[in-house]
C-alpha cells in the first residue's frame, strides 16, 4: 500500500463528514447562534439558517439536475419552524419548540433508512470519490454489496437517532429543569448530539471509504 493510498484512507472518513457539516451542522449552528446568542426572533433566525441549504439545493439542481436531500430537508424544517412560530407565550414551550428543528431532520433521516434510501449517502459520496473515475467505478461496484448497504444505513441511522434523541431530551428537560438552566443547556444538547453523531458516524463513513479506496 503506497503513501497516497494510506493518506486517502486516513483522510477519507473525515472528508466524508464535510457535507454533513455543511448541510446540517452549519444551518443548525446558524439558527441557534441567531436565535439563542444574538436574540433574533424565530422567523429571522430561520431565514439566516436557510441561506446555505437554499444555495446548496439550487446549485446541485442546476449542476446535476438532482436535489440535495439534506439541504432540501433543512428548508422544509425551516418552513415547519416558521409555521410553529405562532405558538408563543410559554418560555418552556419556546425551548421545547426549538427541538422541532432537529427532530424533523432526524425523523427524515430515519425515514430514509426505512425506505432503503439513506439520506446521508448522497451527501458523503462526492467527498469520498472526489471526482476520481477510479473511485467512481469502485463506488458503483461497492454500492451493490450487502456490507456497503449496511454501513450506509448505519451512518444515516446514527445521525437520525442522535438528532431525535436531542429533541426528546430537550423537551423533557424543558419541563424539568429551571428555564435559566435550559437557556444555555439547550444549545449544549445540540452541540453534544452533533459531536456524538460525528464521532460514531465516522466509524461507518471510514468503512465505506475503505470499500471504495
Amino acid at each position: 500500500m503506497n503513501e497516497k493510498t494510506v493518506g486517502q484512507q486516513q483522510g477519507g472518513p473525515w472528508s466524508a463528514l464535510r457535507p454533513v457539516a455543511v448541510d446540517i451542522a452549519v444551518p443548525l449552528g446558524a439558527y441557534y447562534a441567531a436565535h439563542s446568542v444574538l436574540g433574533l426572533g424565530l422567523v429571522p433566525s430561520l431565514a439566516v439558517s436557510s441561506v446555505v441549504p437554499l444555495v446548496r439545493t439550487v446549485a446541485q439542481l442546476r449542476r446535476d439536475r438532482s436535489v440535495n436531500g439534506p439541504a432540501l430537508l433543512m428548508l422544509m424544517v425551516n418552513l415547519v419552524g416558521i409555521a410553529l412560530s405562532a405558538v408563543a407565550g410559554d418560555p418552556r414551550l419556546m425551548i421545547a419548540k426549538d427541538g422541532a428543528v432537529s427532530s424533523v431532520i432526524g425523523l427524515g433521516m430515519l425515514a430514509s433508512v426505512v425506505i432503503g434510501r439513506p439520506m446521508m449517502t448522497a451527501a458523503m459520496r462526492p467527498f469520498i470519490v472526489r471526482d476520481e473515475a477510479e473511485k467512481e467505478a469502485a463506488w458503483e461496484r461497492a454500492s451493490g454489496g450487502a456490507l456497503f448497504r449496511r454501513y450506509e444505513r448505519a451512518f444515516t441511522l446514527v445521525w437520525g437517532t442522535a438528532l431525535v434523541a436531542e429533541c426528546v431530551a430537550k423537551v423533557v428537560l424543558a419541563y424539568t429543569l429551571p428555564v435559566a438552566t435550559m437557556a444555555w443547556l439547550s444549545t449544549l444538547l445540540l452541540v453534544g448530539a452533533i459531536v456524538l453523531a460525528m464521532v460514531v458516524g465516522n466509524v461507518f463513513a471510514g468503512k465505506i471509504a475503505e470499500l471504495v479506496a
